[in-house]
Protein backbone atom coordinates (compact mmCIF):
# COMPACT_ATOMS: atom_id res chain seq x y z
CA UNK A 1 0.00 0.00 0.00
CA UNK A 2 2.68 2.53 1.00
CA UNK A 3 4.87 1.49 -1.94
CA UNK A 4 2.06 2.16 -4.40
CA UNK A 5 1.45 5.63 -2.91
CA UNK A 6 5.14 6.55 -3.10
CA UNK A 7 5.40 5.31 -6.67
CA UNK A 8 2.41 7.41 -7.71
CA UNK A 9 3.85 10.59 -6.18
CA UNK A 10 6.47 10.95 -8.90
CA UNK A 11 9.93 12.52 -8.78
CA UNK A 12 9.05 16.12 -8.09
CA UNK A 13 12.76 16.96 -8.23
CA UNK A 14 14.43 20.23 -8.95
CA UNK A 15 14.08 20.50 -12.74
CA UNK A 16 15.62 22.82 -15.27
CA UNK A 17 12.44 24.92 -15.32
CA UNK A 18 12.81 25.70 -11.63
CA UNK A 19 16.44 26.72 -12.06
CA UNK A 20 15.55 29.05 -14.94
CA UNK A 21 12.67 30.52 -12.94
CA UNK A 22 14.91 31.23 -9.94
CA UNK A 23 17.56 32.78 -12.20
CA UNK A 24 14.93 35.10 -13.73
CA UNK A 25 13.70 36.10 -10.28
CA UNK A 26 17.32 36.85 -9.31
CA UNK A 27 17.85 39.01 -12.40
CA UNK A 28 14.65 40.95 -11.81
CA UNK A 29 15.63 41.47 -8.17
CA UNK A 30 19.08 42.73 -9.23
CA UNK A 31 17.85 45.17 -11.89
CA UNK A 32 14.96 46.60 -9.87
CA UNK A 33 16.42 46.66 -6.34
CA UNK A 34 20.19 46.28 -6.09
CA UNK A 35 21.43 48.18 -9.15
CA UNK A 36 19.41 51.37 -8.51
CA UNK A 37 20.62 51.44 -4.89
CA UNK A 38 24.24 51.13 -6.02
CA UNK A 39 23.75 53.91 -8.58
CA UNK A 40 22.12 56.17 -5.98
CA UNK A 41 24.98 55.59 -3.51
CA UNK A 42 27.57 56.29 -6.21
CA UNK A 43 25.79 59.52 -7.23
CA UNK A 44 25.61 60.67 -3.60
CA UNK A 45 29.33 60.00 -3.13
CA UNK A 46 30.31 61.93 -6.26
CA UNK A 47 27.98 64.78 -5.20
CA UNK A 48 29.67 65.05 -1.79
CA UNK A 49 33.11 65.05 -3.40
CA UNK A 50 32.13 67.72 -5.94
CA UNK A 51 30.93 70.34 -3.42
CA UNK A 52 33.34 73.24 -3.24
CA UNK A 53 33.60 76.62 -1.59
CA UNK A 54 30.96 79.05 -2.84
CA UNK A 55 28.30 76.45 -3.72
CA UNK A 56 24.83 77.09 -2.38
CA UNK A 57 23.46 73.98 -0.70
CA UNK A 58 20.47 72.83 1.33
CA UNK A 59 20.81 70.60 4.39
CA UNK A 60 18.46 67.74 5.19
CA UNK A 61 16.97 70.02 7.85
CA UNK A 62 16.07 72.61 5.22
CA UNK A 63 18.77 75.18 6.01
CA UNK A 64 20.00 77.07 2.95
CA UNK A 65 23.54 78.35 2.94
CA UNK A 66 26.71 78.96 0.97
CA UNK A 67 29.71 76.70 1.56
CA UNK A 68 32.34 78.80 3.32
CA UNK A 69 34.91 76.09 4.05
CA UNK A 70 35.35 72.42 3.19
CA UNK A 71 37.03 70.17 5.76
CA UNK A 72 37.57 66.41 6.00
CA UNK A 73 34.20 65.45 7.47
CA UNK A 74 32.39 68.77 7.73
CA UNK A 75 31.37 71.88 5.86
CA UNK A 76 31.12 75.38 7.24
CA UNK A 77 28.02 77.05 5.84
CA UNK A 78 27.45 80.77 5.81
CA UNK A 79 23.71 81.16 6.30
CA UNK A 80 23.73 84.94 6.75
CA UNK A 81 26.37 87.65 6.75
CA UNK A 82 28.77 86.66 9.49
CA UNK A 83 26.66 83.69 10.70
CA UNK A 84 28.35 80.38 10.06
CA UNK A 85 27.25 76.84 10.88
CA UNK A 86 29.40 73.73 10.91
CA UNK A 87 27.53 70.70 9.51
CA UNK A 88 28.46 67.12 8.69
CA UNK A 89 28.95 66.25 5.04
CA UNK A 90 26.14 63.71 5.26
CA UNK A 91 23.72 66.50 6.26
CA UNK A 92 23.88 68.14 2.83
CA UNK A 93 20.76 67.28 0.86
CA UNK A 94 21.31 68.84 -2.55
CA UNK A 95 23.11 71.56 -4.44
CA UNK A 96 21.00 74.67 -4.85
CA UNK A 97 23.31 76.43 -7.32
CA UNK A 98 22.63 73.96 -10.09
CA UNK A 99 18.84 74.16 -10.22
CA UNK A 100 17.36 71.75 -12.73
CA UNK A 101 13.73 72.74 -12.31
CA UNK A 102 13.41 76.32 -13.53
CA UNK A 103 9.87 77.68 -13.16
CA UNK A 104 8.55 79.58 -16.14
Amino acid sequence: MINSILLQAGGGGFGVENIIFLALIGLIFYFFMIRPQQKKAKDAKTFMESIKKGDEVVTIGGIHGRVHAVEADTFTLEVDRGMKLKVEKSAISHDFTKKTDVKK
